[in-house]
């Protein structure tokens, strides 16, 4: 087992919310878990490790009146999901943003992020365990 590397409180992001691609207007994919450095996606496509980009993130009114913010992320990490095949699990770290879009994304992270619980599966977890 891998020991943590992380610094920041990640937390499980609970709003469906799609990160795109800034130049292209593609769909990368969509949030699964944020912390105040960086955030997991989960996207349809292998993205590769180290890899910069210009991302966007369609806002809601209850967070910000801005539709959307832009920033400068790199891949941290990608890996297959081990539960469904179809899905990539990629890790960005946030390389630059605005302070006032910082500010957003930080209120994103205490809205719609639910803190995890660790938890160890044992065959009691299941119905005919």
């Amino acid at each position: 087992m891998t020991a943590e590397k992380r610094k920041l409180t990640r937390k499980i992001f609970s709003y469906y919310m799609r990160v795109l691609d800034e130049y292209t207007g593609e769909i990368i994919g969509q949030i699964a878990d944020i912390s105040t450095g960086g955030f997991k996606i989960e996207s349809t496509q292998r993205l590769p490790v180290g890899a910069s980009y210009q991302l966007r993130i369609d806002q809601m009114g209850a967070i910000s009146p801005k539709s959307h913010i832009t920033f400068a992320a790199r891949t941290r990490w990608c890996q297959r999901d081990p539960y469904d095949p179809t899905i990539y699990n990629v890790g960005f770290q946030i390389v630059d943003m605005t302070p006032a879009d910082y500010d957003i994304f930080v209120s994103m992270f205490n809205a719609y992020g639910v803190q995890q619980k660790v938890h160890h599966k044992s065959n009691t977890d299941y119905i005919w365990g």
